[in-house]
């Protein structure tokens, strides 16, 4: 499993994780946006079903993993859709990071999220140590930059540790997709 990060040591490597419930075109915005401007090799779509800080998804992986794929296709050299949470025995993004890091230690990571996330991120499992293992990069999302750029992590984190895009707004989102 993940035998091809070998392919990129010494590599930038992006990370976008969720519960994608339902992956979505702002997804996809995101993640063109971040190989561009990063100048990522890799991106990973991390798929979970237990976010701590959300309700349990009602989806099942593999639906989400088949339309993360289809959204993804046109950069389908990029991107690689990965479900991994079973495979790490952990719902957190710090013990993902570990276990990236022990595939390969030597790219440089990368992990994409958006201002709405960003605004809670200080209630993250281990949130001021996921910094030690790659930066953390954050999206405009309409009514978050406030929230965001004063929340605690902001506050707390260095500012070489986390970087701060502003792009073109999305006003999409899966709760909203949810709702339809």
């Amino acid at each position: 499993m993940l035998e091809y990060l070998k392919k990129f040591e010494k590599k930038n490597i992006g990370i976008l994780g969720g519960s994608f419930n339902p992956p979505h075109y702002g997804h996809y915005l995101i993640s063109k946006i971040g190989i561009k401007k990063l100048n990522l090799d890799l991106l990973l779509w991390i798929i979970t079903n237990e976010n701590p800080l959300k309700p349990k998804s009602k989806k099942n992986t593999n639906y989400k993993k088949k339309l993360s794929k289809s959204i993804t296709a046109p950069l389908a050299r990029k991107i690689k859709i990965e479900y991994l949470e079973k495979k790490i025995n952990s719902p957190h993004t710090y013990d993902l990071l570990n276990f990236l890091k022990k595939k390969n230690s030597k790219a440089r990571y990368f992990f994409l999220m958006g201002a709405d996330n960003f605004a809670n991120f200080h209630k993250w499992h281990n949130w001021k140590n996921i910094t030690r293992l790659c930066k953390i990069v954050v999206f405009d999302r309409p009514g978050y930059s406030l929230k965001c750029l004063n929340s605690i992590a902001s506050k707390k984190l260095r500012k070489k540790d986390w970087k701060f895009i502003k792009s073109k707004k999305i006003y999409i989102s899966s709760s909203i997709l949810r709702k339809i």
